[in-house]
């Protein structure tokens, strides 16, 4: 008889159905994961209010996640039993140029846990073993479910070349803007200036380690040339998503500077880039979303030997019966950066 498991089925924007469904079985070079802790990330609230991958509803969303393995595929050798893991999302073919080149976002066969195909609000979980990360015991599982944002932010700051005393505009106090600033202080960046409506999450940064915050608009500009002598921001980080957010972050990076495009928009919104100004002051656009690869591990070396503060990223968590409600809430709970879904 194939035994079922719990899990939380987006079946249209808005909407869970909690359903008992056939719990997966390993293939051959496949690990079964019970999953531990979920947390809810940006995508996934895109993705519960219709604007991303809304063509693949029903779906199990979910890829910021952890557990321990439960079995593997009789081809397995590098995982057993009973180790804490935990998962690359991005599965790539391995053989085409861009997954040799560890782009596997740009892979013409690329698929994404909880994006693609079914993830991690679910009580178990089976995926290709070259993508499980056994991790060490004594990390607990709310800071281990953080390695995939961190991920993330990981590789972005790999993109956008930045070192010791260069400065750092944030756009967007949220989870990943907090991230982003903790990340910036442990290189070196200097100064990190943060802008974030809510003062909470602004207060959140400062005390994350950004020497400057501002809740206006059109303060930042100021708070930047102060900061600079004039020149404009070393590196522009726009972690938010809007086109508008885009379009003054443009602005605001120094002849020579950069913007770091991070945050997703709407699909087909575009930015005006005056050509000449960008050729003769050598500015640049550089994006980048997701972590893969080596970004991974790096990830998790930051989070075991604590270099992150993970306090503001652990306080919410919810019982998998109750993720309707954590998503409905999601909004206004901006005092909690993450929230994660506890599955056992």
């Amino acid at each position: 008889m194939t035994e079922s498991m719990l899990a939380a089925v987006l079946v249209k924007p808005g909407r869970f159905d909690l359903r008992e469904v056939a719990r997966p079985v390993p293939g051959p070079h496949e690990a079964l994961i019970r999953v531990a802790r979920t947390g809810i990330c940006g995508t996934d609230i895109h993705i519960f209010h219709g604007h991303y991958a809304a063509d693949r509803l029903p779906l199990i969303p979910g890829h910021e996640f952890t557990g321990h393995v439960t079995a593997c595929g009789q081809d397995v050798t590098n995982l057993t039993e009973g180790q804490p893991v935990v998962v690359d999302m991005n599965i790539g073919c391995t053989r085409c140029y861009w997954c040799r080149q560890n782009e596997i976002l740009n892979c013409p066969e690329m698929q994404q846990i909880g994006i693609t195909i079914d993830g991690a609000f679910a009580e178990y979980l089976s995926l290709p073993a070259r993508l499980v990360i056994p991790v060490s015991e004594e990390v607990p599982a709310e800071t281990l479910a953080l390695a995939e944002p961190l991920s993330c932010v990981v590789r972005a700051a790999r993109k956008s070349s930045v070192t010791f005393g260069r400065s750092v505009v944030i756009i967007g106090a949220g989870p990943m803007g907090n991230l982003h600033v903790q990340l910036m202080r442990t290189i070196g960046a200097a100064p990190i200036i943060v802008m974030d409506v809510v003062q909470q999450r602004v207060d959140m940064a400062l005390e994350a380690g950004a020497d400057i915050g501002v809740t206006d608009l059109t303060e930042l500009r100021d708070a930047i040339a102060r900061a600079t002598d004039g020149r404009g921001a070393d590196i522009v980080i726009e972690s938010v998503g809007r086109r508008d957010l885009y379009a003054e972050a443009q602005t605001l990076a120094r002849k020579g500077g950069h913007l770091m495009a991070f945050g997703l928009t709407g699909q087909g919104e575009t930015l005006n880039l005056e050509i000449l100004s960008t050729i003769l002051e050598e500015n640049s656009v550089r994006g980048s979303v997701a972590g893969m690869g080596e970004d991974m591990h790096d990830a998790l070396t930051l989070l075991t030997h604590k270099r992150i503060n993970t306090d503001f990223f652990t306080t919410s968590a919810w019982p998998l019966t109750d993720i309707q409600a954590a998503f409905d809430s999601f909004a206004d709970r901006p005092q909690d950066l993450k929230t994660q879904i506890v599955m056992s």
